[in-house]
């Protein structure tokens, strides 16, 4: 058995607009937000790295459940723009926790990397304890890069987000899972070394729109639950207008869908914690009330994550 006890998140000061991104790739500004849902984004300063992020969302997960990081059994950290090809950011993650001991690993997946995190570390909490899941980017430093292409470049923030998965106490139970990878499509979306990031839009979001409702529905369904029973959805936020679609496939309302994409754009495998932190700021986990994590990503990578709110 394990339980989501706590949420955290961090993101950059640097507030960058539509008008401010258009205005370097040539995109009227309200041509950005309707074909993506977004209005802004952030950008970590040049002195700001994923580990940073990623520890400082990580401290305030761990403030708020009210337990030092030296109860920790594990940390597993998730990026896919980290700045060197090893070691990843887990490792420094740990130690700007003040840790030295603990083990931490990477889970370079992009998007979907958090949604993976939080899967496994259900399974090893009744085994090691408490484990930090942590989705950490900095996007800004991949989009930037020349030549930028305007498809991407008008997507994508910079953030950080994190979960405590305890193996006893927490505002909601970990009922399941359910993961998959196909290797087909991974020319479709991909950052070679040091290179631009390189999407074939059409095919991600053909692909996503078809897949997450299936794996949705199938989770529900293994847990004897009706997809309508769910009181809030918290998806990776990638578009906004794919949000839509799977609502719209799901057939359930949009505003059950969480949706903080307009602020920060899509912050990959951060994106889906951030949005789990400000939703359980401001309405949190009710008793008995069913709470659906999905992501999909590079890989391409997909799956969702049922939780039901303790009593």
């Amino acid at each position: 058995m394990a339980f989501l006890r706590a949420f955290g998140s961090y993101l950059p000061d640097r507030v960058v607009t539509n008008e401010e991104i258009g205005g370097q790739v040539g995109c009227d500004a309200e041509w950005i937000r309707g074909v993506s849902g977004i209005e802004s984004r952030r950008f970590a300063s040049a002195s700001e790295n994923v580990a940073q992020m990623g520890a400082a969302a990580g401290a305030r997960c761990l403030e708020r459940a009210g337990i030092p990081a030296t109860d920790l059994g594990m940390i597993l950290v998730s990026s896919g723009s980290s700045e060197r090809q090893f070691p990843g950011p887990a490792a420094s993650v740990a130690k700007l926790l003040g840790l030295d001991s603990v083990p931490a690993i990477d889970l370079p997946l992009a998007s979907a990397g958090s949604l993976f995190g939080i899967s496994l570390a259900s399974q090893l909490a009744a085994v090691v304890g408490n484990v930090l899941v942590i989705g950490t980017e900095k996007m800004s430093a991949i989009v930037e890069r020349q030549p930028m292409d305007r498809a991407v470049a008008i997507l994508f923030g910079d953030g950080a987000g994190a979960c405590l998965v305890s193996p006893d106490v927490g505002g909601a139970r970990v009922l399941g899972w359910e993961l998959h990878s196909d290797g087909a499509f991974a020319e479709d979306l991909k950052v070679e070394f040091n290179e631009p990031l390189a999407m074939n839009g059409r095919t991600v979001i053909l692909q996503a729109t078809r897949k997450i409702p299936r794996v949705i529905s199938s989770l529900f369904e293994k847990h004897g639950l009706a997809v309508s029973e769910a009181g809030v959805f918290l998806m990776h936020q990638a578009n906004q207008n794919l949000i839509l679609k799977i609502a719209a496939a799901l057939d359930v309302s949009p505003e059950r869908f969480y949706s903080n994409i307009a602020r920060y754009g899509n912050t990959s495998s951060a994106s889906m914690l951030i949005a789990a932190d400000e939703w359980s700021q401001q309405v949190g986990f009710e008793g008995g009330v069913p709470v659906c994590f999905a992501a999909f990503g590079a890989g391409f990578h997909w799956g969702a994550l049922l939780a039901v709110g303790v009593d």
